[in-house]
């Protein structure tokens, strides 16, 4: 951890509990699974809904669960599968650490002068924070705890507050009914496809809400700084909760601080930085409002939970990102219920049975909170035999 402003990632768990005995064993699971209808971003489409998850085993025998971002490009799963098992296993395992966060700074310091021969910042990150997953379920497993209450969650923190995400424009209303009747009362949108098709979808949208219910939009940095302000006002009178990724992450922090003074929809963002600098600097300019760290695609929990602590300090809002697997959507949650706050965690309403068989009836919650697991860790294991069908390649190192 790069900053000593930073957070405690667990503050009340003691030393002992978070050591990680010697790791003996990594097994990588990839999957793919069909779907019928693509989901639709301004960047591509999913045509197929891709996991990679990770399981690590320590010399008791003890085990836990992590899952790697994968969804693009299209051929990423397989390929982020083999980092994490040829790249990342020799020099996790026949290792103990000091605590799951320990061995995320470890692999990230060993591998740094391989990112910048490979260029492949994302794709090591990404293989790394699904082994931090792992190494955070199999603590709290061996603690006999829940994940969130584990990293310092309230005994009392049995469900967090959801929302319906990785809505196509085409079919959105209609998608949102469903959502609906699954016990959402938020939703978001994607946008950032043609300006009057973006404006009309939102305008739908929101006459089609209920009471009490709000909608977002995501435009996948789809938007030039002046496309977004001609849109911005159509978003305004619908009364979007917020926009998300407008502009490119790269843009310069001049245009960011530019739409947010001009824009009176709060700014989302967070799911593509990359630093614990990058989202400390947002978390203090302001300019985003919401706060949208991935757990699976950079830092894991040894850091998406400091980052999320230090921006609500800040006076922000942490709303956890996440479009994968069911292994990845409850540390996400977890991460939500440790941290608290006003957040909403991101559910994909699309069809996926990657999350639906890992995580049971993900997609049933009451009064738009899904509750969270209370056994052990991430308090699932996934069902393997059951997943058989869709698996791709798996691969097994002991150490």
């Amino acid at each position: 951890m790069s900053d000593e402003r930073l957070p405690e990632v667990a503050p009340h768990a003691a030393e002992a509990t978070l050591r990680l005995a010697t790791l003996r064993r990594l097994d990588v699971h990839v999957f793919r699974a069909p779907i019928d209808t693509p989901v639709r971003t301004s960047f591509g489409l999913m045509r197929d809904r891709p996991a990679v998850l990770v399981r690590a085993e320590d010399e008791d025998g003890a085990a836990g669960w992590g899952e790697v971002w994968c969804n693009f490009p299209a051929c990423g799963a397989e390929h982020r599968g083999r980092l994490a098992a040829s790249v990342l296993a020799p020099r996790l395992l026949g290792r103990g650490f000091a605590s799951p966060a320990h061995a995320h700074a470890a692999l990230t310091r060993e591998t740094r002068i391989l990112r910048l021969q490979t260029g492949e910042h994302g794709p090591l990150a990404q293989a790394i924070s699904g082994v931090d997953l792992a190494l955070w379920d199999l603590v709290a497993r061996r603690a006999g705890q829940p994940l969130h209450r584990l990293l310092g969650g309230a005994q009392s923190a049995n469900t967090v507050p959801a929302y319906a995400s990785g809505i196509n424009p085409e079919t959105a209303v209609e998608v949102i009914a469903r959502a609906r009747e699954a016990g959402f009362s938020a939703f978001k949108v994607k946008i950032g496809f043609d300006d009057a098709r973006d404006r009309a979808v939102v305008r739908s949208v929101a006459d089609s809400l209920a009471p009490g219910e709000s909608f977002m939009v995501d435009a996948n940095q789809g938007w030039t700084l002046e496309q977004a302000r001609r849109n911005v006002p159509a978003l305004v009178e619908a009364g979007a909760g917020w926009l998300e990724e407008p502009l490119a992450v790269d843009s310069p922090a001049t245009d960011w601080a530019a739409l947010a003074d001009e824009c009176r929809v709060p700014l989302a963002g967070g799911e593509n930085l990359t630093s614990v600098e990058a989202f400390m600097a947002a978390a203090d300019a302001g300019h985003l409002q919401v706060l949208q760290p991935d757990v699976c695609k950079w830092g894991g929990i040894s850091l998406c939970v400091p980052v999320a602590r230090y921006a609500l300090r800040a006076g922000r809002r942490y709303c956890p990102h996440y479009l994968g697997g069911g292994v990845g959507l409850l540390a996400s949650a977890h991460a939500l219920g440790a941290v608290g706050g006003d957040g909403l965690l991101e559910v994909d309403i699309n069809p996926n049975p990657l999350r639906v068989e890992l995580m049971g009836s993900p997609d049933t919650v009451q009064s738009g909170r899904l509750r969270l697991p209370q056994g052990p860790g991430i308090g699932v294991d996934p069902p393997l035999e059951t997943l058989r069908a869709w698996q791709t390649l798996k691969l097994s190192e002991t150490g």
